[in-house]
C-alpha cells in the first residue's frame, strides 16, 4: 500500500494515458493498418500508458530534494 501512496501521481498518469491511447485508436486510428502504434488498440493503449506515466511523474515531488533545497539536511 505504501508503494501506491508514494507513486499515486504516476499511476494516475498511466491510467489516464492508457485511456487516452485507446480513445485515440478508436476515434483517430490508422486507416491503412500500417501504423506501428495506432494500428492496434493494445499498442496505442500501452504507448499512451507509458507517455502518461512519464508525463505525470514529472510533477511528483521528491521529499529528499525538497529538504536539501530548503537547507534542512
Amino acid at each position: 500500500m505504501s508503494f501506491i501512496k508514494k507513486n499515486i501521481l504516476p499511476l494516475i498518469g498511466v491510467l489516464v494515458g492508457a485511456l487516452a491511447g485507446f480513445l485515440y485508436w478508436k476515434y483517430v486510428g490508422c486507416n491503412s493498418g500500417t501504423c506501428a502504434i495506432t494500428s492496434r488498440p493494445v499498442n496505442s493503449s500501452v504507448y499512451g500508458a507509458v507517455m502518461g506515466g512519464l508525463l505525470f511523474s514529472m510533477f511528483k515531488k521528491d521529499k529528499k530534494k525538497e529538504n536539501d533545497i530548503s537547507g534542512n539536511h
